[in-house]
């Protein structure tokens, strides 16, 4: 079955759709993810315990304070790889960065960028490196099932979906594993309100808002709301309108949206110029220099 199958069989009930993003946007999930599971993974099986100083900074720019927030785990833990050789801290320890090429390649010519498609790949090509990206993924995994739990939504997310399913279909758009955005969504109530939840197994955000839009909404009649470039890119590349989760400052932005920027969706009101606003003020909580260079 195609793991996409949800999305291509939605039953559109209402003539607005929204797609919501979750760590960092619905969840304050991205911090104990990352700093608890991803990067003491990271650190072990990259073998970076010589320099888990820097491995952590990098690890933690580049996923949370940077541009490049929220990226896929595997476009992540290359990013990081890159970054970290470059530090002269690093170089002066020795560090050797490994051959990334068949993990490259792995994500180059994959869209579906999760385990499944990795385990895949490690069964047709038995690769050390794409080995070891499989056992950090699983050691992130186990590490989020074991710590991740009683992690609440930000403030005015539930009333902000519950005043939204008045007009409008919801579903969830995100680039984390199914397992754990299942559990996530069901553990806070929240999976009832949400036609679909899309995870990093049914394909990119721009696939999954693609998908669902397909012969049944309105470019314009569209919201993607999201705390990453990932996710304004995903809804440029459809077209459809997109409302920033500002890292930092998440709870203030759900507050603006329930009080006053979904009406101005529903509305149309939403205008392009005020939604280009937002998106620069969004962008302005996005560096791309990490500190350490400047």
């Amino acid at each position: 079955m195609n793991p996409a199958q949800p999305l291509i069989d939605l039953k559109k009930e209402k003539d607005y759709l929204i797609c919501i993003d979750s760590d960092g946007c619905a969840f304050d999930a991205m911090e104990i993810k990352h700093k608890e599971c991803f990067c003491p993974n990271f650190i072990k099986h990259w073998n970076l315990q010589a320099v888990s100083k820097y491995a952590r900074e990098v690890w933690e720019f580049i996923n949370l304070y940077s541009e490049s927030r929220g990226t896929n785990r595997f476009h992540a833990v290359m990013n990081a790889l890159n970054l970290l050789e470059e530090r002269p801290e690093v170089i002066r320890r020795g560090y050797k960065k490994p051959d990334l090429s068949p993990l490259v390649n792995f994500v180059q010519t994959e869209t579906k960028l999760g385990n499944p498609a990795l385990e895949r790949a490690v069964a047709n090509n038995p690769d050390p490196v794409l080995q070891q990206a499989l056992n950090w993924s699983n050691g992130v995994n186990q590490f989020v099932a074991d710590i991740v739990k009683n992690v609440p939504p930000f403030p005015y997310v539930r009333e902000t979906i519950e005043k939204a399913t008045k007009s409008a279909d919801l579903i969830v758009v995100a680039g984390t594993p199914g397992e754990a955005l299942v559990r996530e969504w069901n553990e806070h109530g929240l999976a009832e309100y949400m036609k679909v939840i899309a995870s990093q197994e049914m394909g990119t955000k721009k696939e999954h808002i693609a998908l669902a839009m397909k012969n049944r909404y309105d470019a314009d009649k569209v919201l993607k709301i999201g705390d990453a470039l990932g996710d304004l890119e995903a809804a440029k590349a459809n077209n459809v309108h997109f409302y920033p989760i500002n890292p930092g400052h998440e709870e203030e932005s759900w507050k603006q949206l329930f009080e006053v920027d979904l009406d101005k969706f529903i509305n149309g009101e939403f205008t392009r110029e005020y939604e280009d606003q937002l998106a620069e003020t969004f962008k302005s909580y996005l560096p791309v220099t990490p500190p350490w260079k400047k």
